[in-house]
């Protein structure tokens, strides 16, 4: 009995003053990071550096492959990246087991204005890329919010943005990818060259090569983006409202929504613009301001339609310092005015050293009490989504973000092959229903995404079974790839990377 209590009252601590650890280690130790990281970049970028090195790089890469190859071949092949780097939750098991290769890339190799691209080594980060590109009139046309998702992660996985309405998910905007293949070739793939690689990739989860760089659309940006906040107090209401504005072919660059409950949450509609109104100018990225989901909650309590003007660079992040809404769990008083004013300037802390800090206890009381997901869904569908997540897990507030998907080749089909509008339902945090079970739960809410011909964000915790998955995603042309790249022996299906038990 004694030692029950005891592992309570650890658990407790752990749990409830973790904030001492991040405040007074986590974050001090994220602010010289982020300091030495974007000197770094900035350093190399002007120097103009990173092209030559690249080739370096790659063949390094080369040669890593090459080794494994004239090797046993008795196990698989990954990035030597450790898991806690990651942003995603969970870290693989199979690092643990896996031959390991470097793939330090971590630079903007170069931006091309006349062909609108710039080109990325696979771990550069939307902060860095953001941060480099608005200095010089440009940015790229779907940018994740959170400022250490890596162009890698996003283009082997997936990335979406309040603009995905317009431009698709990250993947579409990419222009062609180079990577190291399982004979240790480098092979560059686009819409023309290589297409069949060139659709798969996405969604594949690096077991089709190792990625070392990426080129990307970029377009003009301007000094602000318009947000228009709309209030909605009914879920009929909510779904018209977000379904509307997500439909209009003119105007609504940006689309987003935050479900504060079933039954209220606001919609914006936003659109970059060269000049702000006096007296409208929001810039939210600023160490003291309230965290932007606080702030769009005041809208909601007032019933006020408002406009205001977000500088582009603290529009696109604005999800970054309270890590959505993840960060009041880790320091609930993170928000008060004189926390934002003294320490906000630390914040946040990384998801990595987050990870990286926050031993088996913590790991298992998280399973246990917290769902993490993004469902995508069709459009059509959302209103009878929401209420299924309302009865399985009751978490808010609930991200909304709309995206169009094309019928192009590779994991992801509309359905009936024809364009689609589609919605990211993105749950993060503690269920507030009394049957909360990680497994049961999150398969029931799977079985409702597959039953609507939708898709899982395989960075979260996933209980399909292969079949299911390949129910979900379509793997005709992938497995046609991997085995023309005779993939087998050199990296698992991507199934073995992302369910649940390859994980911990």
């Amino acid at each position: 009995m004694a030692e029950n209590k005891g592992g309570g009252w650890i658990e407790y601590m752990l749990v409830h003053y973790r904030w001492v650890i991040v405040i007074f280690f986590l974050l001090p130790a994220s602010f010289f990071y982020d300091i030495y990281y974007y000197t770094r970049s900035w350093l190399i970028f002007k120097l103009s550096s990173a092209p030559q090195q690249h080739d370096k790089k790659v063949k390094a890469v080369q040669k890593q492959v090459r080794e494994w190859c004239n090797g046993d071949q008795n196990v698989h092949m990954c990035t030597a990246r450790p898991g806690w780097q990651t942003i995603s939750f969970r870290e693989g098991a199979y690092k643990k087991t896996f031959h390991k290769v470097a793939i330090n890339m971590v630079d903007i190799l170069e931006i091309d204005t006349d062909k609108k691209t710039v080109r990325c080594e696979p771990l550069v980060t939307m902060g860095q890329l953001t941060h480099t590109l608005i200095e010089l009139g440009w940015t790229i046309p779907v940018v994740p919010e959170m400022d250490d998702l890596t162009v890698g992660g996003l283009v082997m996985g997936t990335g979406i943005e309040s603009s995905s309405h317009k431009i698709g998910l990250f993947q579409h905007m990419c222009v062609s990818f180079e990577l190291v293949v399982a004979d240790g070739s480098v092979v560059t793939c686009s819409k023309t060259e290589n297409p069949d690689l060139f659709y798969s990739v996405p969604w594949s989860y690096g077991t089709l090569g190792f990625l070392t760089s990426v080129e990307i659309n970029i377009v003009p940006a301007q000094r602000f983006v318009r947000v228009e906040y709309k209030p909605c107090h009914s879920l009929d209401n909510l779904v018209q409202t977000f379904t509307e504005e997500t439909s209009k072919t003119d105007g609504n660059q940006f689309v987003e929504g935050l479900m504060y409950s079933l039954n209220s949450g606001v919609v914006m509609t936003c659109n970059m613009t060269t000049s702000a109104e006096p007296g409208k100018l929001n810039p939210i990225g600023k160490w003291y301001k309230p965290w932007f989901f606080k702030h769009v909650q005041t809208f909601l309590e007032k019933d006020l339609k408002v406009v205001e003007y977000i500088p582009l660079r603290d529009y696109y992040h604005r999800h970054t310092r309270s890590i959505f809404w993840e960060i009041q769990d880790i320091i609930p008083f993170g928000n008060n005015v004189v926390f934002r004013y003294l320490l906000g300037w630390l914040v946040p802390p990384k998801v990595s050293l987050l990870k990286l800090t926050q031993g088996q206890t913590v790991k298992e009381l998280y399973e246990k009490n917290h769902f993490i997901q993004d469902m995508l869904v069709p459009l059509s569908t959302m209103k009878e989504a929401l209420e299924v997540f309302e009865k399985e897990v009751k978490i808010y507030p609930i991200w909304l973000c709309p995206f169009k998907l094309p019928p192009n080749p590779g994991m992801l089909h509309p359905p009936n092959d024809a364009e689609t509008l589609f919605v990211d339902i993105g749950t993060y945090g503690v269920p507030k229903v009394n049957n909360f079970e990680p497994v049961a739960t999150t398969r029931r809410v799977e079985e409702f995404v597959r039953k609507v011909k939708g898709f899982q964000m395989m960075y979260a915790d996933s209980y399909m079974t292969r079949d299911e998955y390949r129910q979900m995603f379509d793997h005709t042309l992938y497995d046609q790839v991997r085995k023309s790249l005779n993939c087998e022996k050199a990296f698992p299906e991507v199934y073995d990377k992302v369910n649940r038990k390859a994980r911990i």
